[in-house]
């Protein structure tokens, strides 16, 4: 028998919508990994490490030269000060970050608030930390509803999970919206958890800022990151968080029983990513920027109504009118009938407008979105 903290939730449909995917033969733009091979910098570093005999654990919460550069890479980009021993947790993948950051620091019933749309684990994270999710709407232009943020937040408010740029809808927070929220937290003396997995992939001029930067916010905040997008390698599962010692001592404590720690020849191959020179991030934005405007034009010449993202690599549509069809019905009428993958919306709201929404990725090769927008391009479209 199931545990109740258990069936509030699905398994991942994201992962599900891949396996329908490879079962029809079908161009896979539902979950968000590459298709084209890591930089082979990187690649070597990490068969050296093996081959070096960095096999056997290395500190739990992450190997000291990561740790360090990591530190220096906060510093640098971020404007956050983390000290390296005492502020800074390597974990499996930025998703084990923030399980251990909820279970660490939320108690059952506490209260979370949430934007919406969201990345489809952050409910799973609440229900199994027990918390009581709040949520906020954001825009289809991008906007927040600032008298819904104000609202959300009460006397059981214990965090804020934010994720910018946001998966699924592409949104950055500007600076004027992160001072917002940041003021809410210190109000009710909550905890901003910010995910910013995607912090490099930035479109039109758009700058990141780190909540955790900005002033009264460091000891109230845990930045989470890590290099499965912005390095291509999403099975690596490297992670991090940092956060004030008192935090992470406690993110510790959970991360040490929960995974022990990550993937040490990786750790160290991570180091070298973190000395790639700017003109990679540089480089990496310009080619994603390239493939948003290749399927962002794939899907609005087929009758999609989509939302140009800001960042990350992510498209949000709406489901073309007249096809009768929820989003899971028509999610699965693209695998069978015409032969690419998307993830229904209701994998990232709460309320029943995801049920009008799909996702698209352009995290492809460019033969793969050109075959894609082949395929879209002879997309027949039901009408009920």
């Amino acid at each position: 028998m199931q545990s109740r903290r258990v069936e509030h939730f699905v398994e991942s449909v994201i992962r599900d919508m891949t396996r329908l995917a490879l079962k029809h033969d079908a161009i896979n733009l539902a979950q968000g990994f590459p298709d084209f091979s890591a930089p082979e910098e990187l690649k070597r570093a990490a068969a050296d490490a093996i081959m070096g005999d960095y096999n056997q654990y290395s500190i739990t919460w992450g190997a000291k030269d990561l740790r360090e550069e990591i530190s220096r890479k906060a510093k640098e980009y971020n404007h956050i000060t983390a000290d390296p021993d005492s502020e800074v947790t390597v974990t499996c993948g930025s998703t084990e970050a923030m399980m251990a950051s909820m279970l660490a620091l939320v108690d059952a019933g506490d209260e979370v608030v949430i934007f919406e749309p969201f990345y489809e684990n952050y409910g799973p994270d609440a229900a199994v930390s027990g918390a009581v999710p709040r949520f906020v709407p954001i825009g289809d232009d991008g906007s927040i509803d600032e008298d819904a943020l104000v609202s959300a937040f009460g006397k059981r408010t214990k965090a804020i999970i934010l994720n910018t740029p946001n998966n699924p809808a592409g949104k950055v927070f500007s600076r004027n919206e992160l001072r917002l929220i940041a003021d809410l937290c210190t109000d009710h003396d909550a905890i901003a958890v910010t995910d910013e997995i995607y912090e490099y992939i930035l479109y039109d001029g758009r700058e990141h800022t780190s909540i955790g930067s900005m002033d009264g916010m460091h000891d109230r905040t845990v930045t989470i990151s890590g290099f499965s997008k912005t390095y291509s390698v999403t099975g690596w599962r490297i992670g991090y968080a940092l956060a004030e010692k008192h935090l992470t001592s406690a993110i510790r404590k959970v991360h040490d029983f929960l995974t022990v720690g990550a993937p040490a020849p990786l750790q160290h191959a991570c180091v070298t990513a973190l000395r790639f020179p700017r003109s990679y991030y540089e480089e990496l934005a310009g080619m994603y920027d390239r493939k948003r405007m290749m399927l962002y034009d794939a899907l609005s010449a087929a009758g999609f109504e989509c939302l140009m993202p800001e960042g990350a690599y992510y498209i949000l549509t709406d489901i073309p009118e007249g096809t009768g069809m929820d989003d899971m019905a028509f999610a699965k009428y693209l695998v069978r009938e015409a032969g690419f993958s998307a993830v229904p919306g209701s994998s990232f709201y709460n309320s029943k407008k995801g049920k009008h929404k799909l996702r698209f990725t352009f995290s492809k090769k460019d033969e793969t979105l050109m075959a894609a927008s082949e395929r879209l391009a002879r997309l027949h479209l039901p009408r009920d």
